[in-house]
Parts: structure tokens; sequence; C-alpha cells
């Protein structure tokens, strides 16, 4: 992987008038940039979303299957809000100024079955500094029966990629608590994010323990202690996690893989643009006027706001919205919305359709597929 470098000149005066407008506005409105009290109400609820269920799925004595699978069902709603709204934040550092709280609220991470180590080098590390860049970012990585960007290989089956994909996406938790960060595990040792030796075999022992931790509170227990066959059991679980996979996608892929995306591979190291505008150029916003969108995805329907200031708590989002866009106008630069979440999710999938159309292309410099 090249480790590629971003200007710093150009559009730099862009970036500097913004970041000075932002914390113009926390210091003349005298706001911490972490999180405030609707955040803390915010953390209980997506707690209470996905641990209630568990306890009345466990002590209630409930043998009714249909109300059992509505349970399961809340909880996978649960682990898509936690995600978020709590872990999201808290591996983003954005939580709190205090690293012993962020690392608590991270822990939220391993309730959900979910590695923080290996998500933070996808997420924060490689997805964050390189957005939609081929062979650097991992969310638009090919995965053979998927193609992400207008660069990767095109196979016939991927005509049809709009139509299965949401099986996929169904599977991602699935993939994630089972293989997933193993997998990463050993690709991140190549790439020398994790140290060969005692720190790779002290991350692999963390992983396994969680994992097997996970499964023992979530699945097996559940298992021993409802009076219903085991085969119920399992299929209401997985179908928790189908129902967090397909939420959880549908929040994070509009943002970068949608018709207004820009794709960049190139061999060179350096990238021909500013960080902050490659992040404006790569990434879109939905549903802006949502209150239950932005309150159920974390804020990330304000996601242009996530990727600019990752540090900030997302509930200063909407406010940080407004400041981008005027400055954006000021520079002649996009901000792209999409209206409704129904929308961005109807454009990924016009996206995705034209992408299993197209045939690859090789450039150096930022393209856009044309919708």
């Amino acid at each position: 992987m090249i480790h590629y470098k971003f200007s710093k000149d150009i559009n730099k005066e862009f970036s500097d008038l913004l970041k000075v407008r932002v914390n113009e506005y926390f210091r003349t409105n005298k706001l911490q940039k972490k999180a405030n009290f609707e955040m803390f109400c915010k953390s209980a609820l997506a707690l209470s979303l996905y641990l209630i269920p568990y306890f009345i799925i466990l002590f209630a004595g409930i043998t009714n299957v249909p109300t059992l699978f509505v349970l399961w069902i809340l909880m996978g709603f649960g682990i898509s809000f936690i995600g978020t709204s709590i872990m999201h934040d808290a591996l983003h550092g954005a939580y709190s100024n205090n690293k012993l709280v962020n690392s608590i609220m991270g822990f939220s991470a391993a309730l959900l079955g979910v590695d923080p180590t290996m998500w933070k080098i996808q997420h924060n590390v490689l997805h964050h500094t390189y957005t939609n860049i081929e062979d650097a970012d991992e969310d638009i990585e090919p995965r053979f029966v998927l193609r992400f960007s207008p660069h990767q290989p095109k196979r016939w089956f991927h005509e049809f990629q709009h139509l299965y994909v949401w099986f996929f996406y169904s599977m991602s938790t699935v993939i994630w608590i089972t293989a997933k960060d193993f997998v990463k595990l050993f690709k991140y040792r190549e790439k020398g994010f994790v140290k060969a030796g005692s720190d790779f075999r002290k991350k692999l022992m963390f992983i396994a323990f969680r994992k097997a931790s996970y499964f023992a509170f979530f699945l097996v227990l559940p298992i021993v202690m409802l009076d219903i066959p085991v085969g119920t059991t399992l299929l209401m679980f997985f179908t928790m996690h189908f129902v967090a996979g397909m939420s959880l996608s549908l929040i994070f892929q509009p943002a970068h893989v949608i018709e207004t995306s820009n794709f960049i591979e190139q061999d060179e190291e350096w990238i021909n643009e500013n960080w902050s505008v490659h992040q404006i150029l790569t990434t879109t916003n939905f549903a802006m006027k949502s209150k239950f969108i932005y309150w159920f995805s974390g804020g990330l329907n304000f996601q242009l706001e996530h990727h600019l200031f990752p540090n900030i708590c997302h509930v200063h989002y909407p406010a940080i919205s407004k400041i981008l866009q005027k400055t954006t106008s000021e520079f002649n630069l996009p901000y792209h919305a999409k209206k409704t979440f129904l929308g961005a999710i109807y454009a990924h999938y016009k996206m995705l359709k034209d992408l299993g159309a197209s045939s690859p292309v090789s450039v150096e410099k930022p393209v856009k597929l044309a919708a």
C-alpha cells in the first residue's frame, strides 16, 4: 500500500478558514467539542435498546416465538444504535477529552462482538485518511462479488450486484463477529499496522477472548436458558445481526459510493488536492432535516462534517454543517447532500447498478462516474 500524501498548498485558504470558523463557534458559544447531556441521554437509550430486550428474553419466561423474534430484532437495532452513537464517537476519541472515558465507552464494541483495535485501523486510519482511494480505503475494497469503484475489475455477475448486494449487507456484522477481525489482524501485521511477535500474539489472544465471551453471553446463554429449540434461538440470533448489518450498511455506504463521489487510483504518493477538499469531493450527506435519522445514525447523516472533524462529538454536526456550507459556497466548492434517507439509498443502488454495467477505467486523476 502506498502511503499517500495530500497537498499542503492547494485550497489551503479554505482548510484554514474552516478550522478557524469552527473553533470560533465553540469559543463564542462556550461549548466543549465532546459529549454533552444529549449525548449521555442517547448513550443510555442505545444501551437500553440492546440490553433490556436481552434481559427480558433471558428472564421474563417468554416462550412465544413471535414475541421473542421482536425482542431480538430490537436488539439488532440496538447494535446499530450503539455502533453509530457510542462506539463510533468513543473510538474516534470524540466522546470525551478523557482517554479513560473514551476507552470505557469504546468497550461497547465488545458488547457487539467487534474488536476496537482492528476497527480503528480500518476506519480511523485507512478509511478516514484515504477516503475512496483505491488500494488504501478498505471500505471500497473489491470483494470479488461486489464492485464499489470504477477502477476495480468488472465481472459478468456485477451486472446484478444492485440486486444481491443487500444480502451481503445483511451479513456484514455476522462476518465481523466471526472472521473479519482475525483476517484483519493477519493483514495488518503484513502491512505494519500491528507489530509481529508478542504484540501480534497479544492482540490475537484478546480478539479470541472477546469473541468467545461475546458468543458465550449472547448466544450460548440464551440457548441454555430458553425453553425453545436450539435452531430457533440460532435463527433469532442471526436475525438480530441481519437487522444490524443492513441498518449499518445503509447508513455508511450511501455516504461514499454514490454518483457524486470521486474515486482515485494512482501510483504516485502525492494526491493533487488538499485533504479537507478531498473529503468534500468523496463524501455525501443525507436527510439533514430528519431528527430521527440524525439521532439513530449517530449524526452520520452529516458525513461531511464527520469526515472533516472526526474528533468532535456528533451532537455538534448540525451546527458545524451551517459553517461548512457557508465556507464551501464562498470557495465555490460542492456540498453534496441528498434530501432524504430513501433518496440516498436509491442513489447508492443506482451507483451500484452503474458500476455493474460500466467497464473499468484507469486514470491518475479523480474521476466521477456519471449517474
